[in-house]
């Protein structure tokens, strides 16, 4: 059953979803703003695949069963837990006719829908899931190695798989690119990474080498060390403004100015 929805607004837009009789939504804690009095909601620890952590039935399973359920539940716990994402999710299903909910991201931004059709998954990054209808799995991926650590952003992404409509969102405007179109290689601010394709080779670069130039760059640049790098054919969702951009202007703002003279790595900021 297809998710009917709408991206409203500008600067800060929303999603807002309309239910069909026993359709079910979930999102992320916190990314809710509204419902109608027929759609119910409820909390949970686990992902939709999980079936909610609730047992089959039927004897099938049976204790066995109910114990690799909940074991799988608390993997799922743990890997949200260890990626700092929201540990548990809010599910919301129309009951007795047609309902409406409505969604948001954190920071102002965009939103996108994107439509999975069981072949390839989406990854994103961190914090940028919203709402998925439950047919769609929310699952952890660790990518792009020691770089990736050492890179600070994008070493931890989300991963939708499954079939029907996932929102994400950002912050600033979003631009599409396919790497496909410059040569098959783009790279990026890692902070600037919203979401991609499967079959995107996805990774972290240091900036130059340990010379003149490379020094240059991750001192004044404003970059640091690292850059993300996409590879391949397949869309690549970017956004304008990074989170550590709209900190560090707020910073400023305030009167305490945590880039320094300079960015790069004489920033300040601690995070």
């Amino acid at each position: 059953m297809t998710l009917q929805q709408e991206i409203v607004g500008n600067a800060m837009q929303m999603a807002v979803v309309n239910l069909s009789p026993g359709q079910t939504v979930y999102c992320e804690a916190g990314k809710f703003l509204f419902k109608t009095a027929n759609v119910t909601m409820e909390t949970r620890l686990s992902g939709p695949s999980d079936n909610g952590g609730r047992s089959q039935g039927g004897g099938s399973g049976g204790m066995g069963g109910m114990l690799r359920q909940a074991m799988g539940t608390a993997m799922q716990v743990g890997q949200r837990m260890l990626a700092g994402e929201s540990l548990a999710f809010q599910y919301f299903t129309a009951q007795g006719g047609e309902g409406t909910v409505g969604f948001a991201g954190v920071l102002p931004g965009e939103m996108r829908a994107l439509e999975l059709d069981g072949t390839r998954a989406w990854f994103a990054e961190k914090d940028a899931f919203v709402a998925a209808e439950s047919t769609v799995d929310f699952g952890i991926a660790f990518q792009g190695g020691r770089t990736g650590m050492s890179g600070g952003e994008g070493f931890v992404l989300e991963k939708f798989t499954g079939y029907g409509t996932v929102i994400i969102a950002g912050a600033g405007n979003f631009i599409d690119l396919d790497p496909a179109d410059f040569g098959g290689r783009i790279e990026v601010d890692t902070g600037c990474v919203v979401a991609f394709e499967e079959g995107i080779r996805y990774g972290v670069q240091r900036v130059g080498g340990l010379n003149r130039q490379g020094i240059m760059n991750a001192v004044f640049g404003g970059e640091g060390l690292s850059l993300a790098t996409l590879e391949g054919s397949g869309r690549v969702i970017l956004q304008s403004l990074t989170i550590e951009g709209l900190a560090n202007a707020l910073k400023k703002a305030q009167g305490g100015d945590k880039q320094g003279p300079t960015g790069g790595l004489f920033s300040t900021n601690a995070g």
